[in-house]
């Protein structure tokens, strides 16, 4: 098994948003907007962010994203991490969080942010490994309005 990670480019907004739509389908409430996510939408965020895909043996097996949060360079948020089916319960999603973790160590980002649908509890003890903390105090600045308010959790770089 070839594990590759690259970094994402606005020409893979398609296969992004395709692998999105996969990866929550069956694992993430119906009501999630990352059900409906649009090629134009994650072109968007692409250009003001940035993302990876992760290959397995030269096949799309999952991605992420991160925007800057309001802008600020020095923040990012991370955005629809996700494996498809096939190639859960290999641990793959951690090697996706370390590339982000790393990129943003590299652009000197001081703060990385995610947040957990509270209806994914178990994935508050894997970024928890990675040095992620419950923010209470923070909001997650995608929350989609028609959803419980998911756990914001940060995580602050030492460069």
């Amino acid at each position: 098994m070839e594990l590759v990670i690259r970094e994402a480019s606005p020409d893979d907004a398609q296969l992004i948003a395709h692998l999105t739509r996969s990866c929550w389908a069956d694992k993430v409430a119906p009501t999630s907007s990352g059900h409906r996510e649009a090629t134009e939408q994650v072109q968007q965020e692409l250009l003001q962010g940035g993302g990876f895909i992760l290959y397995i043996s030269d096949e799309p097996a999952g991605s992420v994203r991160w925007l800057p949060v309001d802008m600020d360079a020095g923040i990012w948020e991370m955005r629809r991490m996700g494996i498809l089916p096939a190639f859960r319960g290999q641990a793959l999603s951690q090697h996706l969080l370390e590339a982000v973790i790393l990129a943003a160590q590299t652009a000197g980002v001081e703060e990385l942010r995610l947040g957990v649908r509270t209806d994914q509890p178990r994935l508050l003890d894997l970024y928890a490994a990675y040095e992620f903390e419950l923010a209470p105090e923070l909001d997650y600045a995608h929350a989609n309005p028609n959803e419980p308010k998911p756990n914001v959790m940060r995580r602050f770089l030492r460069n």
